[in-house]
């Protein structure tokens, strides 16, 4: 399963009025794992950068004059998320309505917000009442987010790739060593399936040589009376 972990970041909060995309960073999971390909690109938002969101993002215009607009790499986008890959991204409203009328303005369909994951409603699912933002994940699943002191689509791709991981379970969240019937252990700590099964009529035997047996035997008693293996009787 292919999935695109995503972020942006804006001018402000008014994806159908003035405010515009800046910045997209996004990596590409597979199966949960990370490939190594990832998308990164500043963009020229053709108006100036207001001082707050200056304040967030360390992005003034100066900087972003000489960037590429969004007509310009909105095809190297559409490739990199290209084959209905599921997009994974926190507060993904926000995010997508900004894709989407970016998309319009550069004459491109929109993406259907079906196609994204929302790992804040995720983590509010999971954890109902406690702190959901990317930072404060960070901190439940020990994420390191130190070099988070302004807020940048890559890092916060990176960072949030982690905390979905965590999120569905870590990286092979469909493995279950359980089978489906497994039986929970009794009161008394016994499995009921194994009581079922009864033991075996003929124990196996030893895999263990009396060479062996010998050689453990010796090496445990160089080790003298604070070894492990010394506190049991054999």
């Amino acid at each position: 399963m292919r999935e695109i972990v995503l972020d942006t970041e804006t001018t402000g909060f008014d994806a159908d009025g003035a405010d515009r995309i800046v910045e997209i960073g996004a990596l590409e999971l597979f199966n949960h794992m990370p490939t190594g390909r990832s998308f990164h690109v500043y963009i020229n938002p053709e108006r100036p950068m207001p001082q707050e969101a200056f304040e967030v993002h360390g992005l003034g215009d100066d900087f972003l004059r000489d960037k590429p607009k969004f007509a310009q790499i909105a095809q190297d986008f559409i490739d990199f998320i290209a084959d209905d890959a599921r997009l994974v991204i926190h507060n993904a409203s926000f995010d997508m309505k900004f894709l989407n009328a970016e998309l319009r303005r550069a004459g491109f369909p929109v993406l259907p917000h079906a196609r994204a994951l929302d790992t804040l409603a995720l983590a509010r699912e999971k954890f109902p009442g406690s702190p959901a933002s990317l930072d404060s994940l960070c901190r439940r699943f020990g994420v390191d987010n130190s070099g988070r002191d302004l807020h940048g689509a890559l890092l916060d791709s990176e960072l949030l790739a982690e905390v979905y991981l965590e999120l569905v379970g870590g990286r092979q969240p469909d493995l279950v060593l359980d089978s489906p019937g497994a039986a929970q252990a009794g009161p008394d700590g016994s499995n009921a399936a194994a009581s079922r099964r009864g033991a075996r009529p003929n124990p196996l035997p030893p895999r263990l040589t009396e060479a062996e047996a010998q050689a453990h035997a010796a090496f445990v008693a160089r080790l003298g009376d604070g070894a492990i293996w010394s506190r049991f009787d054999p």
